[in-house]
């Protein structure tokens, strides 16, 4: 798959297969979207294009509303659409400026003119160009006067529920992993590096990595303890991760740190990929270290059973 990062940068296609959208997690829905793409593109022997969006509108267009946490980080969703099958893949600086093209612009200029769109796919209700004027009738009344077909993915629903990335964000946010993995396709996660703590959990026999994010726009899940997978080097361990802010010890600061199971490195300042799988229990307060101690241990007998049975 080729990035760009500027239209400039980007040849019109013989057959172009386009779809545009923000992408933020590249969930079920996306995902039929993008497997359309695929089915038309090998069917003309074209090639697939998603145009993208970064930073996300929301936070361009509405500054003033609470900050917006997000599924993916732009290295994540292109690895998630690389492994879709995409061939292009268009990232747009959106800015106040860029924000406010019409839509007819947004038509010609890039969809005919720089992509050489000749199959455009958008999934339900999808809005495009300066104050979301743009829509599927709009496209529909403009395709065939500039050489394209056009196609409308149906709302997609599972469990009769709309999959959308703000279900997505809500149940993360609950610590309900079973609908958030279940509308993403896969299990949620979360990337960083390796920080140094203060030893806590060596002490108390569970050793913990703990975790600077790659990202302050990445959503973390709901505190508590979690079953989770772990990739280090291209090898996956079992373990369980800890979100909270340690009001055993009445710590302020929210952390995040990972017991990984069979492990036994120095992997300081190194990257780590956790896979939430299960919320196994809320973060709470003990009375004293050894209750701790003690629940830890229960704890990871409940994440090995979560983990045995994958």
């Amino acid at each position: 798959m080729k990035i760009y990062h500027t239209l400039e940068d980007f040849t019109p296609l013989r057959y172009g297969v386009v779809t545009s959208g923000t992408f933020d997690g590249v969930h079920v829905g996306h995902q039929k979207i993008l497997q359309r793409l695929n089915e038309v593109s090998d069917k003309n022997n074209g090639e697939t294009v998603v145009i993208t969006f970064w930073p996300h509108p929301r936070l361009i267009l509405r500054p003033d509303e609470p900050f917006m946490q997000l599924l993916n980080t732009f290295e994540e969703k292109a690895e998630l659409l690389r492994e879709q099958g995409v061939n292009h893949l268009i990232r747009i600086p959106f800015t106040k400026e860029f924000s406010q093209i019409s839509s007819q612009e947004f038509i010609t200029k890039i969809l005919v003119e720089t992509i050489g769109t000749k199959k455009l796919v958008i999934g339900y209700d999808h809005r495009f160009g300066k104050n979301r004027e743009g829509s599927f009738e709009q496209l529909k009344l403009n395709a065939s006067t500039y050489g394209f077909d056009l196609e409308e993915i149906s709302r997609q629903d599972v469990d009769h529920v709309g999959v959308s990335s703000t279900r997505i964000r809500k149940a993360l946010e609950e610590g309900d992993l079973d609908t958030s993995n279940h509308f993403l396709g896969r299990p949620y996660s979360l990337s960083g590096r390796i920080i140094k703590g203060d030893k806590l959990g060596r002490i108390l026999g569970f050793p913990t990595a703990n975790l600077e994010l790659d990202s302050h726009d990445k959503l973390v899940p709901a505190e508590g303890i979690y079953a989770v997978k772990v990739g280090h080097e291209n090898k996956i361990y079992g373990g369980m991760l800890y979100i909270g802010t340690r009001p055993t010890v009445n710590g302020t600061r929210r952390s995040i740190e990972v017991n990984i199971f069979e492990f036994d490195k120095d992997i300081y300042g190194e990257t780590l990929h956790i896979y939430f799988i299960k919320l196994l229990r809320r973060d709470s307060k003990f009375s004293d270290l050894e209750s701790l101690k003690n629940q830890l241990q229960r704890d990871k007998d409940s994440a090995l059973a979560v983990l045995k049975n994958l």
